[in-house]
């Protein structure tokens, strides 16, 4: 991961991400069940964070589509 911000708004958050080429969800995933401090930041997010209708269980982030980019 090059860079990462989270932005908050009410009971949402939002999440940019800068990946190389090596980055992969999935390790990424495995990475973070397996780390106490960011589990620990998880659950503490809970308490501010809704998960989204569409989301499974104790799902919140989700990919999103990106439809404008200013500098494109």
């Amino acid at each position: 991961m090059e860079a990462l911000e989270i932005y908050l708004f009410g009971p949402r958050m939002f999440m940019i991400m800068e990946v190389n080429e090596h980055f992969s969800f999935e390790a990424k995933g495995r990475a973070d069940q397996s780390n106490p401090k960011v589990q620990d930041w998880e659950n503490l997010m809970w308490r501010f964070q809704q998960s989204l209708p569409q989301a499974k269980p104790r799902e919140k982030w989700l990919l999103m589509e990106k439809i404008f980019d200013l500098e494109s």
